[in-house]
């Protein structure tokens, strides 16, 4: 199974200022919302929280703290499923993924709540594809293999 995180980030690597941020300078939402359609997505409550309005047509998968995913994973019927936040929930996946997406955009927030909430050492990244995102500001998401994992 494809095991994706998907996320909007910074230049500077943050994928929101705050915890309870509701995400509004994001031009990818679009994108995320065509390539999650009819798979299982996983996202921690505050994320959920910010979003959840958003996310009609997919099975929404709320991670609480002490969740396992290995054994989450191992419930599922589906041929990939995407992680969506935030930094703490990515960190839980961290062992597990096989993908990484990401749309970087022209922002620095100097703070805020980082891909992950730990450090991690570095994964070897294989790009498989770039797709455009916002032409008029130059915006791409590039899809990424992941193949050495992380840890």
């Amino acid at each position: 199974m494809d095991i994706i995180l998907i996320a909007a980030i910074t230049q500077d690597g943050f994928i929101a200022r705050h915890k309870n941020e509701r995400i509004n300078w994001s031009k990818d939402l679009w994108l995320f919302k065509k390539q999650t359609m009819g798979y299982p997505v996983f996202m921690g409550s505050r994320t959920w929280s910010c979003i959840k309005k958003d996310l009609k047509g997919r099975e929404v998968i709320v991670v609480h703290k002490d969740d396992k995913p290995k054994e989450m994973l191992s419930k599922l019927n589906s041929e990939k499923c995407f992680i969506a936040g935030g930094g703490l929930t990515n960190t839980k996946f961290k062992s597990h993924l096989t993908h990484l997406f990401v749309t970087p955009h022209p922002l620095l927030f100097g703070s805020g709540i980082r891909l992950f909430s730990e450090s991690i050492k570095e994964p070897e990244l294989l790009l498989q594809k770039t797709v455009p995102v916002n032409l008029e500001s130059r915006i791409y998401q590039y899809q990424y293999q992941i193949t050495k994992k992380l840890r």
